[in-house]
């Protein structure tokens, strides 16, 4: 069963465009990665799964619970994380969590008890005069208390110091070899790259690439660097190289076909050098981005 699926999903701000047809099935026990530029559509795409806003056509099913009409069963069971954290400022951070743990009918104090320290949150502070970052450590431990089936992380390293951010993945990853299923949009590729197995890929409002961390990332394409006196621009382009960056005798440009094909037509001349590397996902990630751009 999907913990998370979404058919058709769209949502328009008046004639402003949110996200188009947003099409992903989310399985269990995933760590699944959701990444793009600002404006791209993720926190539209989380707040509708949240049912925070409506929307304007298509359906998404948490848990396979309708995300509009059973949207409180649906809370009982995840975790949310906001990329912006908004408590009261007057209220203790024992005070919040403690009111968030009354909501569900059950939970293990002495768990929480573990997630102050490791989180190194201070139970008696006031949110007036907490950090950024220290705000946003009270949200994580809001949204584990519980032990929830999903936990949905917005840009949930925004304000945390490198240390808690190593922290917070070291959780991450006990939580979901104990059967929780994550989602998390990020900025940060590194670490989607690091942790998640499986990403996808939003630009404009519409879902452009769902794949394996390791299908996104070298296997599909490549960085290649030719270093010759000859002209093989023409070559480049028959085999479907677009883009290539040629100063004085040396060819850089990104390959997606078969290197063998590659390597067969270039060895006909003569090579100074050839550097042939595995991209990361953010060289992936841009490739993507560039590519839409050239599109248009």
């Amino acid at each position: 069963m999907p913990v998370i699926e979404t058919k058709g999903l769209t949502k328009y701000y008046g004639k402003g465009r949110g996200i188009v047809d947003v099409n992903i099935t989310v399985e269990e026990g995933e760590i699944f990665g959701f990444i793009g530029p600002n404006g791209a559509g993720k926190s539209t795409t989380i707040r509708t799964l949240l049912n925070f806003i409506y929307p304007s056509s298509g359906s998404a099913t948490i848990l396979d619970k309708d995300c509009v009409k059973e949207s409180t069963a649906i809370k009982s069971s995840i975790g949310y994380v906001p990329s912006e954290i908004n408590y009261y400022k007057d209220m203790r951070v024992c005070d919040i969590l403690n009111y968030a743990a009354s909501f569900h009918s059950y939970v293990d104090f002495a768990y929480l008890g573990s997630l102050y320290e490791q989180f190194e949150v201070e139970p008696n502070k006031r949110v007036g005069e907490l950090s950024l970052g220290n705000r946003k450590k009270v949200a994580i431990l809001q949204a584990l208390l519980h032990k929830p089936k999903l936990l949905i992380l917005d840009e949930a390293t925004i304000g945390l110091d490198p240390l808690m951010q190593i922290r917070l993945f070291e959780v991450i990853s006990t939580v979901n070899k104990q059967g929780t299923t994550i989602f998390m949009s990020s900025h940060n590729l590194v670490e989607v790259e690091k942790h998640c197995h499986r990403v996808a890929i939003i630009r404009e409002g519409q879902i452009i690439e769902i794949k394996k961390i390791e299908e996104l990332v070298g296997k599909m394409c490549r960085r290649v660097t030719v270093k010759t006196k000859d002209n093989i621009g023409d070559e480049l382009k028959a085999l479907g190289v677009k883009n290539t960056n040629k100063t004085a005798d040396t060819y850089v440009f990104i390959y997606e076909k078969s290197i063998d094909n590659l390597i067969k037509v270039i060895s006909k001349y003569t090579l100074d050098d050839v550097l042939i590397e595995e991209l990361s996902l953010e060289n992936s990630f841009l490739h993507y981005y560039e590519n839409g751009r050239d599109s248009k």
